[in-house]
């Protein structure tokens, strides 16, 4: 007999809470994709060449921090400006300036150390040399291991354009197979994935001078998409052969006195100028979880076209204005808490006042004369960059959100009359300035233009203040600083290590409130291991300083210990003997518990688990290994085998943890009585919380046999 419908009761109650539960689910969901389009993107590392010497952030701040022209003629190695300079901009063949920004040594290159014949590095154009080294430093300043990068979801995205190399090269030898590959952009950026084994997105972006900044925006939205976990960025720009400053100099792009003379009434045109910018960049959720160091956090970022302008190389205004605002949108930042904009600023007649206006049209009604925003440029200190230009105004901001100050912008004596200045609440910096927050945090812009016409904005804003305290609380609580400190050195080859001990002992005098602590661990978990290596003992900086000074000068000096790992991949085996009852006393390992945090955590997780068990509910593990001064119940205590087994059980325990933690891991372990069952853990065949038990059972229960036994 079948149910009739109107026997059967539907449970509404049931199916509404079904439906709201599914409703949250996709709420979530929805929350969890929208706040994936906006996370923020964090800095982790970056490293850098530019003009004037500069081969560090270090350095490029010293530079921007003094106010720093790193203008200079053009090098004879590159080629002989007599044979073409000509004042008048008109002289066919001719190039109207005789200076530039230029990088020295580019002609050096470790082929041996990324594993690259010296017939094939001398095919290979110099930007690719550059680019290998400056991304190598740039990861590890990231405090990361490259090896550890092999067949990561690791993205690059580099700005770089044709390679005047290739044109050297035509001109003077006959072609070789090489060649390819050594002067194309794609195998620029593809021979960066090739050596370091990256597996994420790598692009080779060419849009005239906005390239780098364009990738940092590329890379941004690839991490934001899940289409890698970690990028490389950055872009680089060598000037290797007059021809192309030749055009420039025709098309009256340059400046006849060579300067950059951002926003000024002399403003006649760009300097070209040369350099290398890496920077390194994580999901910035990724980055707090893993515990990176955060230098500085990506809000947003823009790309677009000027379309149908004045010209193709006429910029556009309104389209400045678009990209700006679209980058703003895109990291959800209010105009008003912008204070500082990195600007494009070739110092041209034509495009500073167009530039201006279009900083004024967004930030204008958000802002006051009373509380302008500060604007500058750095090309007026390493010249234009052309395709690297928009990594060195981004790398400027971080450095100045670092220092929480705002750098001069030089040759700004007279201000562009064009430029309405008294209708815009717009400020020229002219000299070393604090940057006030005004109870916010500092946010700033960057841009970044194409003369064809495709424009960028990147919104930067300072590590949040949380992320920055908890960097320097971390292992703070109760932990004190331990009185010895190794520093382990390694590079490819003696001299390549001599040099390592040379820029370490120089740093370390030039930085002495650097903590010996912090350098010692970065240098011991943040590089890579090489066969050539160096170890030294020391109890602070001072004498670290010292004995690299002495290591130096070939000095005999107590606590180095230097040596070459031979090729012999046969690795010694190393063995854990874990020791039994009778070793026991009060306080062992106490100067460990106080100074070395793995020691000390598994110190706790086993006196959390001992809390459950009966012996240990009158005195807990702490109490009876490390008793205060006044307690002496703790050493009658220990001497009771109910105590004793699981105290030297943990203590073991602690030891192998902090042995394991060094990288110093068994291929064999073995134990004698309580440390059978030490070994047995740490061989997985038991779980701690069942070692342990059982020999704190076994402990209670020898010590409640009858007295005067023998073994």
């Amino acid at each position: 007999m079948k149910e009739s419908k109107s026997s059967r009761t539907v449970n509404y109650k049931a199916l509404m809470e079904n439906a709201f539960r599914q409703i949250e689910t996709l709420q979530s969901q929805v929350e969890t994709f929208e706040n994936q389009k906006i996370e923020p993107i964090a800095i982790i590392g970056m490293s850098c060449r530019f003009p004037g010497g500069v081969d560090s952030p270090e350095a490029f701040w010293q530079l921007l921090n003094d106010g720093v022209d790193a203008i200079s003629e053009v090098p004879l190695a590159r080629w002989n400006i007599d044979d073409y300079y000509d004042p008048d901009p008109d002289a066919p063949g001719k190039i109207c300036t005789r200076d530039g920004g230029f990088l020295s040594q580019i002609d050096g290159f470790d082929t041996a150390f990324f594993g690259i014949s010296p017939r094939e590095a001398h095919s290979l154009d110099p930007q690719q040399r550059l680019l290998l080294e400056v991304s190598w430093e740039a990861i590890e300043r990231a405090n990361i291991v490259p090896d550890k990068l092999f067949n990561s979801l690791t993205g690059v995205f580099i700005g770089i354009a044709g390679s005047d190399y290739s044109h050297r090269l035509v001109t003077s030898e006959i072609p070789e197979a090489y060649w390819g590959t050594g002067n194309a952009s794609s195998a620029a950026t593809g021979r960066l994935s090739y050596i370091l084994g990256l597996t994420g997105p790598n692009l080779a972006v060419e849009t005239a001078c906005s390239s780098s900044l364009v990738s940092v925006h590329l890379a941004c939205q690839s991490l934001r998409q899940r289409e890698c976990n970690m990028a490389l960025t950055g872009g680089v720009n060598l000037l290797l052969s007059p021809e192309s400053s030749i055009v420039y100099s025709q098309a009256k792009m340059l400046s006849t006195d060579g300067r950059c003379k951002t926003f000024d009434a002399s403003a006649n045109g760009y300097v070209r100028g040369e350099g290398c910018g890496i920077i390194v960049l994580k999901r910035f959720s990724d980055a707090v979880a893993n515990g990176d160091n955060i230098l500085a956090v990506i809000r947003g970022t823009a790309v677009n076209q000027d379309g149908p302008s004045g010209g193709l190389t006429v910029p556009n205004g309104p389209s400045q204005v678009a990209v700006i605002r679209q980058a703003l949108a895109n990291g959800a930042v209010d105009p008003a808490d912008v204070s500082y904009i990195e600007a494009h600023g070739t110092g041209t007649s034509l495009g500073d006042p167009i530039e201006v206006g279009a900083i004024g049209t967004v930030f204008g009604s958000n802002h006051s004369v009373e509380h302008p925003v500060i604007i500058g440029s750095a090309k007026t200190n390493i010249g234009h960059l052309e395709v690297a230009a928009g990594i060195a105004g981004l790398m400027k901001v971080v450095l100045q959100l670092q220092q929480q100050k705002i750098a001069p912008s030089l040759h700004f004596n007279q201000p562009n009359p064009y430029i309405n200045w008294s209708q815009l609440p717009l400020q020229v910096s002219t000299q070393l300035t604090p940057w006030p927050t005004n109870g916010k945090s500092r946010i700033a812009g960057v841009s970044s233009f194409g003369f064809s016409g495709t424009n960028a904005h990147a919104i930067l804003e300072e590590a949040p203040i949380q992320v920055r305290s908890q960097k320097s609380e971390v292992g703070s609580e109760d932990i004190a600083e331990r009185p010895i400190h190794i520093l382990t050195l390694s590079a490819k080859t003696q001299t390549a290590l001599g040099e390592l001990v040379g820029s370490y002992h120089n740093y370390l005098k030039t930085h002495p409130e650097l903590k010996v602590a912090d350098i010692c661990h970065t240098a011991n978990t943040g590089r890579a291991q090489f066969h050539h290596r160096l170890a030294v003992v020391a109890s602070n900086q001072q004498e670290l300083v010292e004995k690299l000074r002495q290591h130096q000068e070939g000095e005999e000096v107590g606590g180095i210990y230097s040596g070459e790992l031979t090729n012999n991949t046969t690795v010694p085996k190393i063995a854990f003997l874990f020791t039994g009852q009778g070793s026991q006393y009060v306080n062992m390992g106490r100067q460990l518990y106080q100074q070395a945090p793995t020691f000390r955590e598994a110190i706790h997780q086993c006196d959390e688990i001992l809390s459950a068990v009966e012996t240990f509910q009158e005195k807990s593990l702490r109490e009876i290994l490390y008793p205060t001064d006044k307690d002496e119940s703790g050493s009658s205590l220990l001497e009771q085998t109910a105590y004793t087994q699981p105290v030297l059980f943990a203590l073991e325990y602690a030891l192998f943890k902090l042995w394991q933690s060094w990288g110093i891991k068994p291929n064999v372990v073995m134990g004698h009585s309580v440390g059978e069952y030490v070994a047995a853990t740490v061989a997985g065949v038991f779980n701690l919380e069942d070692g342990l038990k059982l020999i704190a059972a076994r402990g209670r229960l020898m010590q409640q046999l009858p007295s005067g036994g023998e073994i």
